[in-house]
């Protein structure tokens, strides 16, 4: 079987769970069949002037207009278009960069797999890891709060209302904002 390192399908959302489910039995097949997408998603950052005056290195996400900031200095941000929760499992609060990680591996939370029957206890890292390219984890307290900053390769979920509390990026987007974030950096959700 060939590396496919370069082409990793994943997302936080229960309903694709189940997907990831059935293409894992394939993921031999898709790969030599040339269907693991090799795009990492499109860059969507963008310099914008911000109104409130945060540290830099802050992230502010906005819920409602699907973006999510990082502070570069007083008045400036870099802005992103992300993915948030659907009805029900949209959230806000103050949190902290816990940890980072590259290519990660997923566990879907017991709350997750009560409502989606057959989850894996472990999705490894791969083309079909629902986390993308990067994670960067959401810590409250020093607790990890079980939500992420993450990348996807279900592009079509960017920008809209889809997942259960995470906040999906293309790949590229989130490699970008995962070299320039520190852990213990603040981030707001609102």
């Amino acid at each position: 079987m060939r590396s496919i390192d370069n082409g990793r399908i994943r997302s936080c959302a229960a309903d694709v769970g189940l997907a990831v489910l059935a293409i894992l039995a394939a993921v031999g097949d898709a790969a030599a069949g040339g269907l693991v997408p090799r795009s990492l998603g499109p860059t969507t950052s963008a310099v914008v002037t911000i109104e409130k005056r945060y540290a830099a290195g802050t992230i502010v996400i906005v819920s409602g207009n699907r973006t999510l900031d990082l502070v570069i200095s007083e008045g400036r941000a870099i802005r992103y278009k992300i993915g948030v929760g659907r009805d029900g499992f949209r959230w806000s609060g103050t949190v902290k960069v816990g940890r980072k990680a590259e290519w990660p591996d997923w566990r879907p939370p017991a709350e997750m797999k009560a409502r989606a029957a057959g989850l894996p206890d472990l999705v490894p890292a791969g083309p079909l890891n629902p986390l993308g390219a990067r994670g960067i984890y959401l810590y409250k307290g020093g607790t990890d709060t079980l939500y992420r900053i993450h990348g996807t390769n279900e592009q079509s979920t960017v920008g809209g209302f889809a997942s259960s509390g995470c906040f999906r990026m293309s790949n590229a987007d989130v490699i970008d904002l995962y070299q320039r974030v520190k852990v213990g950096s603040t981030v707001i959700v609102k």
